[in-house]
């Protein structure tokens, strides 16, 4: 029974890993050299004599135990000489062993810090939770903020190889300046892993959807991990995207109170809606939500308390004021020019930088000869081709019913057979078609339509997919050249980098909702008291982004500046924040939009450029007849 044991409790010490190893070899190199010392000192008293007594004997025993090539310089009796060699051949064994130990021990570890299981003691960081395409976007726009910042870091926790994460983000992102990225190897569904990326200390937390297809459910299910971390007042804030809209009160429920959520199908279904009456809203999106862009900043301006709003922002020379921010929180984007500025009211400016935001004494004069008649003219019916079909097209055809004017057609071309029901203002057909035949394309008679929308296929990759819309994008603009120009097209893509490879096809839009998202959840993160500014501007309520025929603001062709087309949005109701040049519609990177130009700047704008605005859309009297893009909105869920 003892035997057993002493066994028990040797291979329980042994189980403890590399220290409890050393410890017993340590014990054997003890031990060993004690037995031989001991037999010497016993059996060849006169070489210990010669040797200059124990004391010195001990020291030769352990240096021989430690160094085989000390017994080569020995001398003695041969009983002596053989105990030496004996200790020198122990000690071979014992000390092989111990490099052994050190070795796999040293191995195991760099292992464990290879695998990102040691806690991040950063404080202020900003936290994200998960692995997808999006966290190429999200890191990128996050150095782009925080480029000013002495030292900022991220610290992402996923369920993927920490070295594989930092070589693909190395690969993808490049120099990342100032901004210490942080990687770490766990599962946020576990409360244990998430401790390592140090949540009661993080600024922010961000939670990516996974590339799986009940993202949501997993999304929720990070989000109650999370726990009391998002609850408590304070804890971090905390940002998510959730693909399915029913699903937003569930979400908002598991996150709490400080937790914001973004609605990614809807603000798609919006997008693509919106972008094919006016082609150039993706890009104006893109610019307002990207940091290497013109962003929305909060100012306490003490001057402008007890003045106008109208008489506020035509005095900034620098930056444009579209809207205010009272001291509950209430946010009120493009106000009336007679609202009076509260000395408690934040301006919202929309401007590069907020150190470039500058107040004159004295407003740009403005060219009275060169603002146009305000004319608003009715709506009128039109015609529209949806190719492909999706998960989001319900959607989609519910909300082109929304905007149509009373008498417009919808034709619904796709592979599988699809069922619709009646609309208050379309008429909605269906066709099949494959979207990649040539010849099936051309019998659609696309010539007959003035907006054609490409979605992306579901059930394939996102890259085959893409490839699949660029051909037929490459099939539609030939049918679109031999007709003369007579359709729009906006499509739908799921990589930011096949929309540069689309370029060649022409198309007057696209749609990276994903880009989107990414963007948007990144200043959520960012700017926490932005979070209303942009439920503002992207909610069904409330001002949206529109691109105006220009001529609707300044006589084509009439020199003039941008105070005087702020001036002429004004009359109207509006707030400009820039223009997009037909001659440019192409060009990357900006594919001819300019936002926040400066009042003074020279502008020249013809009948094919437009103006962006933020307006309501219930005063914003315009829509689109036979030209294309003339009228949209800009929405998402709150």
């Amino acid at each position: 029974m003892w035997r057993a044991r002493a066994r028990y409790w040797f291979d329980s010490t042994m189980s403890r890993g590399t220290p409890a190893l050393v410890g017993w070899l340590g014990l054997a190199s003890t031990l060993l050299v004690l037995i031989v010392s001991v037999l010497v000192i016993w059996l060849v008293p006169g070489d210990v004599q010669q040797h200059g007594g124990w004391p010195d004997v001990f020291w030769l025993t352990l240096m021989r135990a430690i160094d085989a090539g000390t017994v080569s310089g020995d001398s003695g009796s041969p009983v002596f000489m053989g105990l030496m060699l004996a200790i020198t051949v122990g000690g071979i064994f014992v000390v092989s062993a111990f490099i052994g130990v050190l070795t796999t021990g040293l191995e195991g570890k760099i292992a464990d810090l290879r695998k990102g299981r040691s806690k991040v003691v950063e404080r202020g960081h900003t936290v994200v939770l998960g692995w997808s395409e999006q966290v190429f976007t999200v890191v990128a726009e996050l150095v782009q903020a925080n480029h000013s910042q002495r030292r900022s870091c991220i610290a992402i926790l996923a369920d993927k190889d920490k070295v594989e994460m930092e070589d693909a983000l190395r690969a993808r992102v490049g120099d990342l300046g100032r901004t210490v990225v942080v990687c770490r190897t766990g599962n946020p569904l576990r409360p244990a892993d998430l401790d390592l990326v140090n949540l009661a200390e993080a600024r922010s937390v961000m939670v990516l959807p996974p590339p799986v297809e009940d993202a949501d459910i997993q999304v929720i299910k990070i989000l109650l991990a999370l726990g009391d971390r998002s609850r408590a007042s304070g804890g971090p804030q905390v940002v998510a995207a959730v693909n399915d809209s029913d699903n937003l009160a569930a979400a908002q429920l598991a996150g709490g109170p400080r937790t914001q959520l973004v609605g990614a199908d809807d603000l798609a279904v919006r997008l693509i809606v919106q972008a094919h009456r006016q082609s150039g809203l993706s890009a104006v999106c893109t610019d307002l939500l990207a940091f290497a862009g013109t962003e929305f900043y909060l100012r306490a301006e003490a001057s402008a308390a007890g003045q106008p709003f109208g008489e506020v922002s035509r005095t900034f020379d620098r930056g444009i004021p579209v809207g205010l921010r009272a001291a509950d929180g209430k946010i009120e984007l493009n106000p009336p020019s007679a609202r009076i500025v509260d000395a408690t009211d934040e301006l919202i400016v929309l401007a590069d930088d907020d150190s470039l935001i500058h107040r004159a004494h004295t407003a740009v004069p403005i060219l009275p000869n060169a603002i146009a008649p305000v004319v608003r003219r009715p709506a009128e019916p039109a015609r529209t081709l949806m190719i492909g079909w999706n998960k989001r097209a319900p959607k989609i055809v519910a909300l082109l019913d929304e905007f149509a004017a009373p008498g417009s057609h919808l034709q619904v071309a796709g592979p599988d057979p699809t069922q619709l029901g009646s609309y208050t203002h379309l008429t909605v057909g269906t066709t099949y078609c494959d979207p990649t035949n040539r010849a099936e394309l051309e019998a659609l008679d696309v010539a007959t339509y003035q907006h054609v929308i490409v979605l992306s296929a579901d059930g394939r990759g996102g890259q085959e997919a893409d490839a699949r819309t660029l051909l037929t994008l490459l099939h539609l603009r030939d049918l679109e050249q031999q007709l003369g120009d007579p359709y729009s097209i906006v499509s739908e893509i799921n990589d930011e980098a096949n929309r540069e490879i689309a370029q060649v096809t022409r198309a007057d839009d696209f749609v990276v909702s994903e880009k989107l998202i990414s963007l948007l959840l990144t200043q959520l993160t960012e700017n926490r008291n932005l979070a209303g500014v942009f439920a503002e501007l992207l909610s069904p309520d409330g001002a949206e982004i529109y691109l105006n025929p220009a001529a609707d603001y300044v006589v084509p062709g009439e020199p003039a500046n941008f105070a005087t087309l702020a001036e002429a949005a004004r009359r109207r109701g509006e707030t400009a924040i820039g223009y997009r040049t037909h001659a440019d519609f192409h060009r990357p990177p900006a594919y001819g939009v300019v936002l926040n130009p400066a009042p003074d700047a020279p502008v020249t704008l013809g009948a094919g450029d437009r103006v962006v605005v933020l307006a309501d859309h219930s005063s914003a009297g315009l829509t689109d007849s036979s030209q294309v893009d003339a009228v949209s909105s800009l929405q998402t869920s709150r």
